[in-house]
């Protein structure tokens, strides 16, 4: 499996968010950009992921970051982890897995024994030029913010 590293320029998307709002990366040209992959809305360990970012979103425009949350989750599943958790950041449904694969976080996975294919939670930090700053991919869910930060 491919990484990305610090350094590398970041991947151009374009996908549609929970209402349908299309996301590209020069969207955020001339900001600095955290995009967060979790496996599956809604569940544990991402709802503590995003309510921690959610908590300490005030931080995160001071310092001049926007944030975008991805998983392969539809726009529906999105738009209620999104309304259920008061997510102040748009949250993208890459159904087709776009984004995912770009940035290279789908792949084989363990859980209780079991082998299969998922995404990998990792987080990426953008600098205002579209290169990776920094890559976070042992995400501790319930302090990810102080990881960033």
């Amino acid at each position: 499996m491919t990484t990305l590293q610090p350094g590398d320029k970041a991947p151009q998307f374009s996908v549609k968010d929970q209402d349908g709002n299309l996301h590209t990366l020069e969207d955020y040209k001339g900001k600095k950009l955290v995009i967060f992959f979790y496996p599956k809305a809604s569940t544990p360990g991402c709802t503590a992921e995003a309510c921690n970012l959610r908590d300490n979103y005030e931080k995160f425009q001071a310092e001049g970051f926007e944030i975008l949350g991805v998983s392969a989750d539809s726009p529906k599943r999105q738009q209620n982890f999104k309304n259920k958790n008061e997510l102040p950041f748009p949250l993208l449904a890459d159904e087709n897995k776009e984004v995912i694969n770009a940035f290279w976080v789908w792949g084989p996975k363990k859980f209780m024994g079991k082998e299969y294919d998922g995404i990998h939670r990792t987080t990426f930090v953008i600098d205002e030029n579209g290169v990776i700053s920094d890559v976070i991919s042992k995400v501790k869910t319930k302090d990810h913010a102080s990881q960033i930060l």
